[in-house]
């Protein structure tokens, strides 16, 4: 049975996805153009208070942003059954896909307006099964360089008790964008 602190932070986690996906504009996109001109942390703060649309791409995932810093991100999902593979647990594409976007951000948050990245290579090590009674996870990802032309970030997903379930590391390429 979890002690009081675990049931606490764990609904503190659900009480801070809710107001972050509370708080997120209807999914839509911007132009690559559009998006390279603004500041990396005005465009995750425009996201974040619903100013701009949100990805769709999260919103078909069911993670959202939570906090974010220069070189740092973290985003918020609870894997359930829709997730799953046919092994009866959570599909290791989910986890991939939040350690893509946590290191890929991460790396957003340091590029300079008309920059843009994309990911060269992901490498993502599975410590333990996700299943749908897990709870929310949190994907948390860290530059670990950034230079003119490539980027290197570090992530992991773990749970309210700090469980690790998988970690990752990637490459980015940074571009030059259209204004």
């Amino acid at each position: 049975m979890p002690d009081s602190s675990h049931t606490e932070k764990l609904n503190q986690w659900i009480a801070a996805g809710e107001a972050a996906r509370a708080r997120l504009a209807a999914p839509g996109t911007l132009s690559l153009a559009e998006v390279s001109a603004l500041q990396p942390q005005e465009f995750f703060a425009q996201i974040g208070s619903g100013e701009l649309p949100c990805p769709p791409f999260g919103h078909l995932v069911d993670f959202v942003p939570l906090e974010w810093s220069s070189g740092y991100f973290v985003f918020q999902g609870t894997p359930d059954t829709r997730h799953y593979n046919p092994l009866g647990s959570v599909h290791g594409g989910y986890a991939a896909t939040l350690l893509d976007s946590c290191m890929g951000c991460a790396i957003h948050t340091l590029l300079q307006p008309g920059q843009g990245y994309t990911t060269t290579d992901l490498r993502v090590s599975f410590v333990r099964a996700l299943r749908g009674d897990v709870g929310p996870v949190r994907a948390e990802g860290r530059i670990v360089h950034l230079g003119r032309s490539t980027a290197l970030a570090e992530g992991r997903i773990y749970d309210v008790d700090d469980r690790l379930y998988a970690v990752g590391s990637t490459t980015c390429l940074i571009l030059d964008t259209p204004r």
